[in-house]
């Protein structure tokens, strides 16, 4: 008898053991879903934030996908440094040649074309007398579907060039005619200030460091960029309401009967 009374016993014993660990499971479990339920709050609430914070021109996507995407922003945005290194290398000796050194580009073009012939020359016909098989000279031809696409990309490049020169003709947009001539007029103070290659080169380099830097710091930029968009923006609206509007507009378009 004392045996069966034992047995109840314990087994109320182990009834209450096993409740307080299931108790302390699922107290365990609401604990970490409130902790879910918190991050995915803390997690949409970051996301909202980042979509209200200001991006240079309204930019709403990655500096990568603005770029244009694959190798060429691979190449701007430094993903491989060796490669971009050795493409700013490059520029840099094209532009020492011919801006430090004052070559020449027919005489560097000449001069290469005489070397490379020369040594084509010679190893095709040396190499009957040492027992080696000849240079392998690929044929090298311009793709058909390359050189379309790189002048339909022009065509179409000149022709929204005009399109904007057209319409700022016009004298509809006074603020884009202000923008035009303000952006010509530099390029001609600096056209004045060094020759054309070194302008070009000035324009590689900055094409080629600004975007790295600033995916790198756009946080800052763009802070910075909101607080000084909206001190333009002022004295813009300054500027219009003394001087803009007073000047008599162009002529409108024809009304539609």
């Amino acid at each position: 008898m004392a045996e069966h009374k034992e047995e109840p016993v314990l087994e109320s014993v182990m009834d209450k053991i096993s409740e307080k660990f299931h108790g302390g499971d699922s107290s365990s479990s609401s604990d970490s879903d409130d902790e879910k339920k918190k991050g995915s709050s803390s997690a949409s609430a970051a996301e909202a934030m980042k979509a209200k914070i200001y991006r240079l021109f309204g930019r709403e996507r990655p500096v990568h996908s603005v770029l244009g995407g694959g190798k060429p922003a691979d190449l701007v945005l430094w993903r491989n440094k060796k490669i971009s290194g050795g493409v700013l290398a490059g520029a840099t000796a094209i532009w020492l040649l011919f801006e430090v050194m004052e070559y020449h580009l027919l005489t560097l073009l000449c001069h290469c074309l005489i070397l490379s012939l020369a040594i084509l020359f010679l190893w095709s016909n040396a190499s009957t007398f040492i027992n080696k098989s000849p240079p392998n000279i690929p044929e090298v031809k311009i793709p058909e579907d390359v050189a379309v696409n790189v002048a339909l990309s022009l065509r179409y490049e000149i022709n929204r060039g005009f399109a904007t020169l057209r319409e700022i003709g016009h004298g509809r947009d006074l603020k884009k005619f202000l923008i035009v001539i303000a952006g010509l007029w530099l390029l001609s103070v600096l056209g004045s200030c060094c020759s054309f290659l070194t302008l070009f080169y000035i324009v590689f380099m900055v094409l080629y460091t600004v975007p790295v830097l600033y995916e790198k710091y756009e946080d800052k930029v763009d802070a910075f960029g909101e607080k000084a968009m909206i001190e333009l923006k002022k004295y813009y609206a300054i500027f219009d309401e003394k001087c803009l509007s007073k000047i008599p507009k162009g002529p409108l378009k024809d009304k539609k009967h």
